[in-house]
């Protein structure tokens, strides 16, 4: 069966090519920056600050709305596909603090902002893809990356065939780790929580170096593990952490990512692992599209 998950999938290329047309406010270096989001949202936040660099910082919008100090001066980006949740707060909040405020949401979302970045329409299934990745081509742009090749890199990605058997390895796994270095630690959380809520079970995604930290004393046969393979040097830890997963019997599946630049990365990393959490859900039972609460 297909999903509107799938669908979602599939349409990111052309969603992204749009979404670098639309004209966006330009970030300034020089003042702090604060970036908020929640879930999906945050996981943009977060390569946002990192492609910002220090003192960049991203933080979820419950802790922005309700406990970090907003510095004068400042400017506040939130993330949010429905504009909903903390999103109101963290922005009155921001806006009482004399700090500029930008809201980066769907077409549809109600944003009070001093700027508004519209991202994509909103999102059928409940597992969202697009939303990402189409925030991510609009906070590139706020800092001035240069993202001209994500949509091609997309296509190829989409053009790779579908990971059926990674699916059929690591469908009847419990839990499942997934990890990564540098920006695809963060696309490792996003992976897990695309599994998570495509599939119904457990994932954690972690950084290579953070799984090898303890948590490694928690591997067992019964689990699955979804290791991105690094395209700059680890220390050799993703290769440590999967010799590690085999000899404990641990499933492992590769992420593989075409080599592009450091910005455009976080854009493409992200495909496979969405459609691994498809292929699971389709074997499995899972519901991409109805993925909230679903007992």
């Amino acid at each position: 069966m297909k999903f509107c998950y799938d669908t979602q999938i599939e349409s990111q290329p052309d969603a992204v090519e749009a979404a670098l047309r639309r004209p966006v406010p330009r970030l300034d270096s020089s003042r702090p920056l604060l970036f908020c989001g929640q879930g999906t949202s945050l996981h943009a936040a977060r390569v946002a600050a990192a492609w910002a660099g220090y003192p960049a910082l991203a933080v979820e919008s419950q802790d922005a709305a309700l406990r970090t100090g907003v510095p004068p001066g400042a400017q506040v980006v939130v993330v949010s596909h429905s504009g909903g949740g903390f999103t109101p707060a963290v922005l009155r909040k921001a806006r009482a603090a004399g700090a500029t405020t930008f809201a980066i949401c769907s077409d549809a979302a109600p944003a009070d902002a001093d700027h508004v970045v519209r991202t994509c329409p909103p999102e059928r299934a409940q597992t969202h893809t697009v939303s990402y990745v189409t925030a991510l081509a609009a906070l590139g742009q706020m800092l001035g990356l240069d993202l001209s090749s994500a949509p091609r890199l997309l296509r190829d990605a989409l053009a790779e065939q579908a990971p059926v058997d990674a699916a059929r390895r690591l469908g009847a796994k419990d839990p499942l780790l997934v990890t990564g270095f540098g920006f695809d630690a963060i696309a490792a959380a996003e992976a897990a929580l695309k599994l998570k809520e495509a599939t119904f079970q457990w994932a954690e995604g972690l950084s290579v170096e953070q799984a090898l930290h303890g948590p490694q004393a928690a591997l067992h046969p019964r689990m699955g593990a979804v290791l991105f393979n690094p395209d700059d040097d680890d220390g050799g830890r993703t290769a440590r952490l999967r010799e590690l997963c085999v000899t404990v019997g641990v499933e492992v599946v590769d992420i593989r990512v075409a080599r592009c630049s450091e910005a455009v990365r976080p854009l493409v990393s992200i495909v496979p692992a969405q459609r691994l959490a498809a292929e699971i859900a389709r074997l499995t039972g899972g519901d991409p599209d109805r993925s909230r609460n679903p007992v």
